[in-house]
């Protein structure tokens, strides 16, 4: 699914919701109170100061706030600011917003996005850790990453230091689907050094936000930040995270938005370790390998529906080609020798076992011998 033109936002109740966007102290939750009392975005925007002071949790400040609200010319600025830096732009309720983070008690209003999402992004994992990770960590986050993308789950993190930007490189390596969630603006990306990062991330997924284009980083928007990851994903591994750690937020978030817990164990005298020995004690998942997530994974993969009229087994099955699926479609789920897959697919023996070694290394199959294997 391509990315809408920062110029659909021009019907009024979505220029309405970025104009609300724009309301200081205005939160989701605060947004939701005020259509359920009142109606639509616009409705709230055209209420009465008497009108608004009737919602629950609206103090007499944000009444000023949504009385003075940004103007329809101010939302246009906006807009300029994002088609200047190819800045895509989507509202609650859009047909392309992330259905996982559209359930959370609190899914923020506007998202601005330079990239594509696309719909195999429903199926998506976080990797989340210490911005002053070991090499242990880092070599771990961007095996878990790798493994993942191969596999077709998309990779979610915060381009932060540390944890964060070996899971994207390790996506990345593997050509697979990251997503990057900001704390800040979209015109300039922090940390600085991962600029180039950035660029790669948006060619193969996508960076995110809620903050206005031109934003700087905040340090009370990376909480705000962590219920974004958290949401986008069906689950979260922490990788690395002392005793007090933002990653442990949001393992916390994570477990009021219903999402799986994992955590890689490290070195019991390390303390960049504590954090996932303390997860792991209350009952997060302990992983050592990807197959641990993926084997987690495979029943919520298919509850799923990637689009309103597909659902799959498996996410690596979207990346096949049509001699990847057609090789895959002739693999059963008993032991399948090499002459029945040639005879089923009509491919040439050595067109068959070269794809069935890929199909191999993104675990959709497995061999059970040296002439037979398996459709997991």
């Amino acid at each position: 699914m391509s990315a809408p033109s920062p110029t659909d936002v021009r019907d009024a109740e979505r220029l309405a919701k970025l104009r609300l966007s724009m309301v200081p102290g205005l939160g989701p939750r605060l947004f939701t109170r005020l259509t359920e009392a009142l109606g639509t975005a616009q409705d709230i925007l055209a209420a009465s100061p008497e009108q608004l002071r009737h919602v629950p949790g609206v103090g007499p400040k944000l009444v000023r706030e949504l009385v003075t609200a940004p103007s329809g010319e101010d939302a246009e600025r906006v807009l300029d600011r994002c088609r200047a830096h190819d800045i895509a732009i989507m509202v609650t309720g859009d047909a392309n917003y992330p259905r996982l983070l559209s359930e959370i008690h609190d899914p923020p209003l506007v998202l601005f996005y330079r990239g594509t999402l696309m719909p195999i992004d429903n199926l998506a994992i976080a990797i989340v850790g210490s911005r002053h990770a070991t090499n242990y960590g880092l070599a771990q986050a961007e095996k878990l990453a790798r493994g993942l993308a191969q596999a077709g789950v998309t990779v979610v993190s915060g381009l932060a230091r540390g944890i964060d930007s070996a899971a994207h490189r390790g996506a990345l390596a593997a050509g697979g689907r990251t997503l990057a969630v900001l704390g800040n603006g979209l015109t300039e990306i922090y940390p600085a050094e991962h600029a180039a990062l950035a660029r790669e991330i948006a060619a193969q997924g996508a960076i995110i936000s809620e903050q206005l284009p031109d934003q700087p980083p905040k340090s009370d928007a990376f909480p705000q930040r962590n219920r974004i990851i958290t949401g986008l994903s069906l689950g979260l591994i922490v990788v690395e995270a002392a005793q007090r750690s933002g990653a442990l937020l949001s393992a916390r978030l994570a477990m009021e938005q219903n999402r799986e817990v994992y955590a890689v164990p490290g070195r019991v005298d390390s303390r960049m370790s504590w954090g996932c020995h303390r997860l792991i004690r209350d009952g997060a998942k302990l992983v050592e390998t990807v197959d641990d997530i993926l084997e987690e994974l495979g029943p919520l993969v298919q509850s799923i529906p990637i689009s309103e009229d597909q659902s799959i087994r498996h996410p690596g099955e979207l990346l096949l080609n049509e001699q990847e699926n057609q090789v895959l479609q002739a693999i059963d789920v008993e032991p399948t020798t090499i002459d029945a897959i040639v005879a089923r697919s009509g491919l040439a023996i050595q067109r068959v076992l070269s794809t069935i070694s890929v199909l191999e290394m993104r675990k959709l199959i497995r061999r059970v011998g040296g002439q037979q294997v398996t459709r997991l």
